[in-house]
């Protein structure tokens, strides 16, 4: 087994130890259980971004998805407002509807500068009210990457939120543009869905739990976390703990290889997902599982494969 075995599963048996301490405030593992409604047991609903599967165009990409029992269309939000109609039609009369909108915005949240940070809200807006007529579930946004200019870690927070720690018997609520940005989407139908990334492409948010926090600080529904199993791979200790933190704030999550972020299934022995599996059971899970990845073998033999794989091993998360 050797040391990496056994950290495994020391992990494993720790997650909901370790999920209390960082991010469920001490809740019990039936409290997570019910975070997403305790009569709702888990389901796999596959979903893949646009271009992920094989296809020439739109059409024929759907007609794969449709074949190979996929649910949902996560699309890039550059444009989206103009897309409204062709994906409308596109999808009509399929079992497919679109999952979520990958970010597509101009600017970043939390830049040092007002006039970006007020581009961001602009662009994300009008994306928002596209991702409301879509029925989807909500726009992925990162607060800000490695290469884009902003403020530190704290000032960041209390940007996004309007406090660093808030009295929740206060008369004002908080004021940060989250505050503002979930508001809107709320109202549009849809929600924000903060994605936490690894290291190497951001410094803010890289974990589960930090989104999930950030979610609590503002408790609203138009403001969700999601989890990307590639920048998961990095980051967390536990994949199961991390979406026991995400708890009834995760909304949507990512797939990829995990070492080579191409299709699951293509780096082998290294693409094993049960533990996470477990974790989506165990707060009984309803969103979409995407594919957010790119390919090494051909799409239409990998894809397939890909399914195959990840219907088995959410057959093998027993909780």
């Amino acid at each position: 087994m050797g040391m990496n075995s056994n950290r495994r599963e020391f992990l494993q048996h720790s997650a909901v130890a370790a999920a209390a301490a960082v991010g469920l405030g001490g809740t019990s593992v039936a409290r997570a259980r019910a975070d997403q409604g305790a009569a709702k047991k888990a389901v796999l609903r596959l979903s893949s971004q646009e271009g992920r599967v094989p296809g020439a165009n739109l059409k024929e990409q759907l007609d794969f998805m449709e074949k190979h029992g996929f649910e949902g269309l996560e699309v890039g939000g550059r444009g989206l407002k103009n897309r409204v109609k062709e994906l409308k039609d596109a999808l009509k009369g399929r079992p497919i509807k679109i999952s979520a909108i990958c970010a597509g915005f101009e600017g970043w949240l939390i830049a040092d500068k007002k006039e970006v940070r007020d581009q961001a809200m602009a662009t994300m807006k009008e994306i928002l009210t596209a991702a409301g007529e879509l029925g989807s579930v909500g726009m992925i946004i990162v607060p800000a990457f490695n290469h884009q200019a902003a403020v530190p870690h704290k000032e960041a927070r209390e940007m996004l939120t309007g406090f660093v720690r808030w009295d929740r018997r206060a008369e004002k609520p908080p004021t940060g543009v989250l505050v503002e940005l979930a508001d809107f989407a709320a109202k549009a139908g849809t929600s924000v869905i903060l994605e936490p990334l690894n290291r190497d492409e951001c410094y803010f948010m890289r974990t589960v739990a930090d989104g999930a926090s950030i979610c609590k600080d503002i408790e609203s529904p138009g403001l969700t976390v999601m989890g990307d199993f590639w920048h998961m791979t990095w980051e967390e200790t536990s994949d199961m703990g991390a979406f026991l933190t995400g708890g009834r704030y995760l909304s949507h999550v990512h797939m990829a290889s995990r070492g080579t972020r191409n299709t699951p299934g293509e780096d082998g022995e290294a693409d094993n997902y049960v533990d996470g599996f477990k974790g989506l059971k165990m707060i009984g899970y309803q969103g979409y599982v995407s594919l957010e990845c790119g390919c090494k073998g051909d799409k239409s033999v990998v894809v397939p494969a890909a399914v195959k794989l990840l219907r088995e091993q959410w057959g093998q998360a027993k909780v």
